[in-house]
């Protein structure tokens, strides 16, 4: 057909839902309507109104077969003309209905190609008599033909969109100018191959765009034959997403040669894993080879009879193709035993089998040393080396469950020097601390290894006498306790009389609780002293009187929310880097109607015995809640707030729960909450800690590990947690200046907190030397009455709104 031929057949596609997506200047030549002016339309737009319905019919029925049909079509300049339309279904790879190709031609015309006879065309003839540049226009790449000229002869619409190049540009330039200078050789090579061998042939290059830009390419071609000329057909299809995947892939192999973990990975071959790639690490931490251990079993470097409990868990974690992370010891090629913090991870192929495994090797040698001094000295007294407050409390606890299950008692002993002060103030400290370390040597020897002795600061010590059969078996072990304790301590040539008033407790006569324990034995211990020292005294149902006052106390608590008597007060937070203040933690206070104003110290407790706490922690939040909205609306949007929350708090089963639904009431960002939870809670109880904390996780709140290092540390078990600040014991702030001890402690601290990449916020801070100390060693944050005492709501307002820099 000529240019200037009637035209009497087109062919255009609709989408599922009737609209058209493709017009060429086939269809405009035909109908009269530009592609600006149809694209996008639905179909029945070209029928009279009374067809429009019944078009609608055929569209759903014409789905599983193809249809034809005569109909009227409203042309481009209003008048009406009669077509014989096919719809013929298309369908994707994936079996999805994209659409239908509509085939449109004169109904005259078809009755003269029909001779009068009414025979449908078959899909097959539709197919081969639609014309050839219709039908790659709709092809996903670039469609070409070329001569033995190198000029394009024909071309689809994606060459012209990809080459940003018209027609009459294409028609005339040399396809080598579509390429870079340095692959124009290699394009021309594969043009004559395929001319001068017929040769069918497949390249990868760069096609240039007219804006200067390229376009990564897979090209093929073939010579074919035409009117006795040869011609080049060709496709090409547009690899960018493939060359970024490979990309990647180069990224991630030299991202694993880089790597500072040693990484393996093996093939799974039933229980067979074998490895097939070591990286550089794990080389340099095993000091084995890549050839020395590809196609060997991992085990091979395992130390026999050690850490069989985490080895044990690896393999059932093998076995059942799941992910794990334990750490225990292997043994290098030297023969020098490493601690391993490994974490495997199954990899599944395409049918979602696992295939092989992938481990991650953390050399945590050093880090377990340096832990395991921290741990000492954080759960032992410096002085005696005997525990202290935290590990007492540990030990106490498993002495009390260790009964509860043989059916016997615990005796917990609070033990007072009488004449202490007096060795100190005449003798001089060095005197008192000998004083101290004899007696602690004493009360060691007395009793035996399963008990515990407990230095709980000054003269202040706790024996935990576990196990015991019965209440004449503890007097026994208390009469020849106080034998060994009536000795003189021997100081420069002088002999010294130590006195003990000493305080008893029973579990689970007296108690069944650790506090409940230690406070009814400190009740006792302090009758032994109003009695007249160098005495002991057993809890009795008599002394339970003095805990009127306490009980009054918790009524008293009880109706301060209602009577509006409790408060918070903010004490900011500072960031050490910036000078900016960055959030405040939110500090319980009492307003009571007798005493005045009550620190937590003087009711908390009472609150967690009666259970009051968990009222208290919902008023709490809520407030904070309201505060930090008020925050918001004032354009303070980075400024978040901390709560401290208790054990018996977070471990409630919809604690968390509560917590998102208030979030959600104020319209709050999680990340603006934040939990402080003290060290002790956290790993008083880890399986219950390990199921609850990932919560916190989930929801985007923060989470502060607070009183660090005031006691008992396990820094493996605090690495499992979602951890975001550490928050260093202000008894340790407190005695900076005072030792070197608490100083080392307290870089210690923070080193630890950068360890685990979390800040590190310092509690208490009242000097400006303790400030300077915290600058130097690097401390992010800091909290005390040297930078801000506790503020009302008003009042942390005005000193947003005077500085500055905290609007965000």
């Amino acid at each position: 057909m000529t240019s200037s031929a009637k035209i009497d057949e087109v062919a255009f596609l609709i989408g599922p839902g009737g609209k058209i997506t493709t017009w060429n200047a086939a269809c405009q030549r035909l109908l009269g309507y530009a592609d600006k002016d149809i694209l996008l339309r639905h179909i029945t737009s070209l029928l009279p109104a009374p067809q429009k319905k019944t078009m609608q019919e055929r569209l759903r029925a014409s789905r599983s077969a193809a249809d034809k049909f005569e109909s009227d079509l409203v042309l481009a300049d209003g008048q009406q003309a009669t077509f014989s339309l096919t719809f013929i279904p298309q369908y994707r790879r994936t079996g999805r209905f994209s659409g239908f190709s509509v085939l449109l031609r004169h109904a005259g015309a078809h009755a003269n190609e029909g001779a009068g006879t009414a025979c449908p065309a078959t899909e097959r003839e539709v197919i081969r008599n639609t014309p050839l540049k219709d039908m790659v226009d709709f092809l996903t790449g670039t469609f070409y033909v070329i001569n033995q000229e190198r000029r394009l002869v024909s071309w689809n619409k994606k060459v012209e969109q990809a080459t940003q190049r018209s027609s009459a540009q294409l028609v005339v330039l040399d396809v080598l100018e579509l390429f870079a200078d340095d692959e124009k050789q290699l394009i021309a090579e594969k043009i004559g191959e395929v001319f001068e061998r017929n040769g069918q042939v497949m390249v990868e290059a760069n096609l240039l765009a007219k804006n200067g830009s390229s376009t990564p390419f897979l090209f093929s071609g073939s010579r074919f034959i035409s009117s006795g000329k040869f011609y080049l057909c060709g496709m090409g299809l547009d690899i960018s997403e493939r060359r970024e995947r490979d990309e990647q892939l180069r990224l991630r192999d030299r991202a694993l040669h880089a790597s500072s973990n040693g990484i393996l990975i093996t093939h799974c071959i039933g229980k067979k894993n074998l490895i097939e790639y070591v990286n550089p690490a794990f080389e340099r931490i095993t000091g084995y080879a890549a050839e020395e251990v590809i196609g060997r079993d991992p085990r091979f470097m395992a130390a026999p009879g050690m850490d069989d409990d985490q080895r044990a868990q690896l393999k059932q974690a093998l076995l059942e193709r799941s992910e794990i992370n334990v750490i225990f010891r292997n043994r290098r090629k030297n023969g020098e035993l490493f601690w391993n913090d490994l974490t495997i991870t199954p990899v599944l192929d395409p049918r979602g089998v696992c295939s092989h495994f992938i481990g991650v090797i953390n050399d945590i040698t050093t880090f377990k040393h340096h832990t395991s001094h921290l741990e000492h000295k954080v759960n032992h007294d410096v002085l005696t080396g005997l525990a202290n407050r935290t590990l007492l409390l540990d030990r106490l606890e498993q002495a009390i469950h260790v009964a509860q299950r043989n059916k016997t008692m615990v005796a917990t002993l609070m033990i007072d020097l009488d004449n202490f002060k007096v060795i100190n103030d005449s003798m001089g400290h060095d005197a008192g601390d000998t004083v101290l370390k004899v007696v602690a040597k004493r009360l060691q020897d007395s009793v035996r290894d399963s008990d515990t002795v407990a230095r709980l600061g000054g003269d202040e010590f706790v024996l935990v006498l576990s196990n015991q059969p019965s209440l004449r078996f503890t007097l026994r072990m208390i009469d020849r306790l106080r034998q060994d304790m009536a000795q003189a301590v021997p100081i420069d040539k002088m002999q010294i009389a130590v006195e003990l008033s000493m305080g008893v407790s029973v579990f689970p006569h007296d108690a069944d609780s650790v506090d409940g324990l230690l406070r009814a034995a400190d009740v006792a211990m302090y009758h032994a002293k109003r009695a007249g020292r160098n005495d002991v005294h057993f809890f009795s149902e008599e002394m339970r009187l003095t805990t009127e006052s306490k009980h009054k106390l918790e009524n008293s608590l009880r109706n301060a929310l209602a009577k509006n008597e409790i408060f918070l007060a903010l004490q900011p937070k500072m960031s050490m880097k910036t000078g900016k203040i960055v959030g405040a933690e939110a500090l319980l206070r009492w307003s009571h109607p007798e005493r005045g104003i009550l620190l937590p110290a003087a009711f908390i407790a009472e609150a967690e015995d009666s259970g009051l706490i968990i009222e208290l922690g919902e008023w709490v939040a809520r407030d904070i809640c309201a505060m930090l909205q008020r925050l918001q609306q004032i354009g303070f949007h980075d400024i978040g707030m901390s709560m401290n929350i208790s054990f018996r708090e977070f471990s409630q089963k919809d604690y968390f729960s509560s917590i998102r639904e208030k979030l959600a009431e104020f319209k709050l960002e999680p990340a603006l909450f934040e939990l402080e939870i003290k060290e002790s809670h956290l790993t008083r109880n880890l399986p219950l800690s390990r199921d609850i904390l990932p919560h916190i996780d989930e929801l985007g709140l923060r989470l502060t590990v607070d009183e660090f290092g005031a006691g008992l540390s396990s820094l493996s078990d605090l690495q499992q947690f979602p951890i975001d600040h550490i928050k260093i014991a202000k008894s340790i702030i407190d005695n900076l200046q005072r030792d070197k001890t608490h100083g080392a402690l307290a870089k210690m601290a923070i080193g630890i907190g950068h360890t685990m990449n979390v800040d590190v916020i310092a509690d208490g801070v009242e000097t400006s030397n303790q400030l300077i100390f915290l600058q130097i060693n690097g401390c992010d944050q800091i909290q005390g009455n040297y930078f801000s005492e506790p503020l009302r709501m008003e009042q942390f307002e005005q000193m947003l709104r005077a500085s500055p820099a905290a609007r965000h």
